[in-house]
């Protein structure tokens, strides 16, 4: 049996069996030493850097190191599905449940969100600034044979710059649309060079704003845009009895980090130039709903 010790929080001694909110106490920092977690995360979370604050809190709270992988939500989950990470961290709702479904993860967990936004040159040569909707910018960037790089790379971003090209009723192909099969990072770079438009994260622009020249033309919900541009993030716990291999513990230590008091604070306060990138959205939020403690590890009063 792993005798390893838990700090309880809120009621000392009670063991709940969901993933929630760490108390003050567990900021102290109980000892989990010599082991690692990993994680498959989106670009996004890697790109802005919140992925190595949210680690470094839990790696320092919990004694473990975080071996965090940067792919796609497809990719990352694709990881996952073959057992070869213990969390996810992830922003595809649909891709997710799927998942779930096919008994890969389990206790999903909402995390954080923020939006997309549609980036474009200053020229805006399909005329879409300020438009109220994603699907019309869409259509006119088509009709115009304005340039567009996609991700085109099975992620969340990409899910739903797929999902606004439908909806919008146009199947984008031909020279104007680039699938660059890459990072939101790498993409944005590419947009800028070339001066056409994308779908990013509003976190990923915001980190990398200084050195774009690229600007948003079309806003997301955060700033009144359209509701089909949120972005919400979920974290998902590798189920073990479908791969015996991986660290069920470790993975709902760390969604019970990430969901807590603590975590969220870490996702709220975490701003370029005085601006958040991402906003704490974790159903965990009552005091007295601890955290995560697996079985046959103690609590310590």
């Amino acid at each position: 049996m792993h005798r390893r010790t838990y700090l309880a929080t809120a009621v000392a001694g009670t063991v709940p069996l969901a993933a929630g909110c760490l108390g003050d106490a567990a900021s102290e920092g109980p000892a989990v030493a010599d082991e690692t977690l990993t994680l498959t995360t989106t670009t996004s979370t890697y790109d802005t850097g919140l992925v190595d604050e949210l680690n470094a809190g839990f790696e320092a709270a919990f004694g473990v190191a975080v071996d965090a992988v940067a792919q796609g939500t497809g990719a990352a989950l694709e990881t996952a599905r073959n057992g070869d990470a213990d969390v996810v961290m992830v922003h595809a709702r649909s891709k997710e449940d799927a998942f779930l479904r096919a008994g890969h993860g389990l206790n999903r967990r909402d995390l954080m969100f923020n939006d997309f936004v549609i980036l474009g040159p200053s020229a805006d040569p399909a005329g879409i600034d300020g438009m109220a909707s994603a699907t019309g910018a869409f259509a006119a960037i088509a009709e115009a044979g304005a340039t567009f790089v996609s991700r085109g790379d099975d992620s969340g971003t990409h899910a739903t710059e797929l999902a606004v090209w439908e909806a919008a009723g146009v199947e984008p192909a031909g020279s104007w649309y680039r699938e660059a099969g890459s990072g939101m990072g790498e993409v944005l770079t590419q947009a800028n060079e070339i001066s056409a438009y994308t779908l990013a994260d509003r976190g990923t622009y915001r980190s990398r704003r200084s050195s774009l020249d690229i600007g948003i033309r079309v806003q997301g919900p955060i700033e009144g845009g359209p509701e089909r541009l949120a972005n919400p993030y979920g974290v998902i716990a590798v189920n073990p009895g479908r791969h015996g291999d991986v660290d069920y513990g470790l993975a709902m230590a760390y969604i019970g980090y990430v969901t807590s008091p603590e975590g969220q604070r870490i996702i709220q306060e975490y701003t370029v130039d005085g601006e958040p990138l991402f906003f704490p959205e974790a159903v965990a939020v009552d005091p007295t709903f601890q955290q995560y403690v697996p079985e046959g590890w103690e609590a310590e009063p």
